[in-house]
């Protein structure tokens, strides 16, 4: 096992309040029968959530997300993982909290499209 699926390994067993609301919601082809990975390896990085028959790729996102030095992270991230064919839709943190039903809506959009 590469060192990038014993991270996502462990990621799946320390996920955030959110990633647990979401995956709640996610899981069990719950969605219009589609199925999601969570914590997912993509080439050296990891994503949120994934539907590879979509090529539809869920990210969560906190305040650490609004740093410089994470921007261009993500930026470089976003481009890799759009390089390999994935589609990526971001939610922040607290659109989860506070409006899990909007973002679900957002979802299956992009999943019928």
């Amino acid at each position: 096992m590469n060192k990038y699926n014993l991270l996502a390994r462990n990621l799946r067993k320390t996920q955030t309040p959110q990633e647990q609301k979401l995956w709640a919601l996610l899981r069990n082809r719950q969605l219009l029968g589609y199925k999601f990975k969570r914590q997912y390896p993509i080439g050296n990085y990891i994503v949120d959530f994934v539907c590879r028959e979509q090529k539809l790729v869920i990210e969560l996102d906190g305040g650490q997300h609004n740093i410089a030095d994470n921007i261009d992270c993500d930026i470089k991230r976003s481009q890799y993982i759009r390089h390999r064919g994935f589609k990526i839709i971001r939610f922040w943190n607290n659109e989860i909290d506070e409006n899990i039903e909007g973002v679900v809506d957002k979802i299956i959009d992009e999943l019928n499209n």
